[in-house]
C-alpha cells in the first residue's frame, strides 16, 4: 500500500460520522449518540544494501461510548456514558491499596507490642 493511500484510508476513517452516531427521535427528544475516536499509523521504508528495497505502513484505530446528547424542548443535555468495568477496576484498586495499608498498619503494631 502507497503512503498517500494509507493517508487517504486514514481520513476516511477518522470522520465525524465515526463520532457522532445518527441522530434518533422517539416521543419528542432526540437522541445523538457520541464516541472517542483515536488512531495512530506509521510507516517505513528502506532496507539493508544489497537486499532490495522494503517497506511497511501500519494503522490502527480504537472507538469507545463518550455518551449521549438529549434534545428536548428545544434544551440540549449531555447523559455521559458509565464504562461499568472501569468502575470495577477502580474499585478494585482502591480495596487493594486498603488492605495493603491496613497490612502495613497491623504489622507496626504488632512490632510494637
Amino acid at each position: 500500500m502507497e503512503p498517500l493511500e494509507l493517508l487517504d484510508k486514514t481520513r476516511d476513517a477518522l470522520t465525524v460520522q465515526r463520532v457522532f452516531g445518527e441522530p434518533y427521535d422517539k416521543d419528542g427528544v432526540t437522541i445523538v449518540p457520541v464516541a472517542k475516536i483515536s488512531g495512530g499509523g506509521g510507516g517505513g521504508g528502506g532496507g539493508a544494501p544489497g537486499e532490495g528495497t522494503g517497506s511497511g505502513a501500519g494503522f490502527g484505530m480504537s472507538a469507545a461510548p463518550a455518551g449521549v446528547y438529549v434534545i428536548k424542548n428545544d434544551k440540549v443535555s449531555w447523559q455521559p456514558a458509565v464504562d461499568v468495568n472501569r468502575v470495577i477496576l477502580a474499585g478494585q484498586l482502591v480495596a487493594l491499596v486498603a488492605l495493603l495499608v491496613l497490612r502495613s498498619l497491623i504489622r507496626a503494631r504488632a512490632r510494637r507490642s
